[in-house]
């Protein structure tokens, strides 16, 4: 049997250490791909081109927040022809007890809510949670 694509995630933070730090800790420890992008208006064209399983934003950016940009993507998806399906989205923030934080986790779609700072255990083990069938590297 042919080994399944690896999983596509697509990480959205405007904090560039934090994004290199978790490329490297999820694709060596899960047989995915993943794009980083610290502008959101990049991470958006790049939600259109390709096809993720997994998005992960940072809820407090500026201009566009990961709430907003998820909003986004998900209006296209849901007009494109034929609709695509939104992945789940993981949200990541240092603001994570704030009410509109709070009130994201009730929306379609989004996962879960992960308080900076993290470790990189808690954030592989929501990956998992939201993404079945991403695989742990041997």
């Amino acid at each position: 049997m042919a080994e399944a694509e690896p999983k596509k995630i697509l990480m959205v933070d405007d904090d560039v250490a934090l994004l290199r730090i978790v490329r490297e800790a999820l694709t060596s420890c899960l047989r995915c791909e993943v794009d980083t992008s610290p502008k959101p208006e990049y991470g958006f064209e790049l939600a259109l081109k390709k096809h993720y399983d997994l998005l992960i934003f940072d809820f407090s950016m500026p201009m566009i927040d990961g709430a907003m940009l998820f909003f986004l993507i998900g209006k296209v998806y849901n007009h494109a022809q034929p609709p695509r399906i939104v992945p789940p989205l993981l949200l990541i923030s240092g603001k994570a007890d704030e009410d509109r934080a709070q009130d994201l986790l009730k929306e379609p779609g989004v996962r879960g809510l992960i308080a900076k700072p993290f470790s990189m255990n808690r954030l592989m083990e929501k990956a998992k949670e939201c993404v079945p069938g991403i695989e742990a590297l041997p």
